[in-house]
């Protein structure tokens, strides 16, 4: 089954770009035909000539970026982008939502649909389409947000997950937050799941894990690739544990999302350093699986700076009993494990029934694929793709700043005047404020 990818925006074009790259370098290493296979047949087509094709449309309304990524791709020799797999326009959406999704997208709904359906029809069978978007600018949040709604017209029964990346908190754009909370507040009633990335919380990977001095957007989308990349890629699940899972969206969705209000999925990965610390670092599963338990347990993107005294008694309630240490509930974990020895992990610790919500049953909630291939040069690495209460905090923060902007009604005129009132924007406060509600009384 293959997943068919809309790379939307700059943000979008630039992160598809990375992704296909690392599952690409990654496919190739030594002993890996099995693993090759699968992961080809899921992410490219080959041509008769033997050429590998990425089974992804780009679109954005200026030409640059996808240009730019396109010739990237044909650079690197193992795999390009399709001869007419692309559409651009002159003119961007001027980082305004409502262009976009009122202007840009019904205007080009045909031509875009029309790429979507030549590579849908190249699969055999469709595992689901997935999308990468901001959700600060124009053409990723507004068009991407248009787009997203007609393939839920076309393909409703075909599993959708839009990966998003939410802004920096000191502000990209002046309207960047009433853009994420127009975004967040459609693709939440079109979308089966969206998976989130914080620039902030990436950005301090690159600095703090990395050891980056001068970060760039590309080592952003790096680590943004990795981390998708360790999941997407072929794995044993509970469902395929002979063979490779070939719906690997479908299994996702099924496993962590358990309820239309719940749809905000979170992603962490260890151990991520420099390929310099690699060479020189030693691993073992019960180390990187007692870190990640912690970042789950006390809402820690990465192992640096976690607080370890936060911790889950058998009723579920966190101790120290502070309001400042409350423990962060799950609904759901999938845990994916890559590398050597991975038979040997003991993931006991994710199966404790009090890191989740009491009206499901733990094995309902927990589940682990694994695959002894290492991973994008990690001898051993986890992931943890979980919904949880984790995106409480930067959701808060968006839908808060928005409304300070909209209680003044600063830039709305930017908006009315493509065709959406204020009613629009009242009514994505609302449906937003119920998602906070919905996480905050799990």
């Amino acid at each position: 089954m293959s997943v068919v990818s809309l790379q939307l925006g700059q943000c979008g074009n630039q992160i598809g770009n990375e992704l296909f790259s690392v599952i690409s370098d990654d496919s190739n290493g030594p002993n890996r035909k099995k693993y090759k296979q699968c992961s080809d047949e899921r992410f490219f087509y080959e041509t008769s000539t033997g050429e590998l094709v990425a089974r992804s449309v780009l679109v954005d309304m200026e030409p640059k970026v996808i240009s730019q990524a396109i010739a990237k791709a044909s650079k690197s020799g193992r795999w390009r982008y399709g001869d007419k797999a692309h559409f651009s326009q002159k003119q961007g959406s001027g980082n305004n939502w409502a262009n976009g999704f009122c202007v840009h997208g019904p205007r080009h709904e045909e031509a875009v649909e029309d790429l979507v359906r030549m590579e849908v029809e190249r699969c055999d069978r469709l595992a689901g389409i997935f999308t990468m978007m901001s959700v600060a600018g124009g053409t990723g949040s507004g068009v991407g947000t248009y787009v997203t709604q007609r393939l839920r017209d076309i393909y409703p029964q075909s599993f959708i997950l839009n990966q998003v990346t939410w802004p920096y908190g000191s502000g990209e754009v002046i309207v960047q937050n009433y853009n994420s909370v127009l975004t967040l507040s459609h693709l939440y009633q079109l979308s089966d799941a969206i998976l989130v990335h914080e620039n902030d919380t990436v950005h301090k990977i690159c600095s703090q894990l990395m050891n980056i001095k001068h970060i760039s957007i590309s080592d952003v989308n790096k680590v943004i690739a990795h981390q998708l990349g360790s999941v997407l890629q072929p794995a044993y699940t509970a469902d395929s544990p002979c063979h490779y899972s070939r719906n690997p969206i479908g299994e996702l969705l099924s496993s962590l999302v358990c309820h239309p209000e719940y749809k905000l999925l979170s992603l962490c990965n260890i151990p991520q350093m420099s390929s310099t610390s690699l060479a020189y670092s030693v691993f073992n599963w019960p180390g990187l699986l007692k870190h990640l338990r912690q970042m789950l347990i006390a809402s820690a993107r990465m192992e640096e700076g976690i607080d370890w005294t936060v911790s889950v008694t058998s009723g579920g309630e966190s101790m120290p009993n502070s309001r400042h240490k409350s423990f962060n509930s799950s609904l759901a974990n999938v845990l994916i494990l890559r590398g050597k020895d991975v038979s040997t992990a003991v993931t006991d610790g994710f199966k404790d029934p009090a890191l989740y919500v009491p009206w499901l049953k733990t094995e309902n909630s927990f589940c682990t694929w694994n695959s002894p291939i290492a991973f994008n040069g990690y001898e051993k690495s986890a992931t943890l793709v979980s919904n949880n209460q984790s995106l409480l905090k930067p959701l808060d923060n968006i839908v808060r700043k928005a409304w300070n902007m909209f209680a003044s009604r600063a830039y709305v005129h930017q908006y009315t005047k493509f065709g959406i009132c204020e009613e629009d924007f009242l009514d994505s406060f609302t449906a937003l404020e119920q998602i906070i509600s919905s996480y905050t009384h799990l």
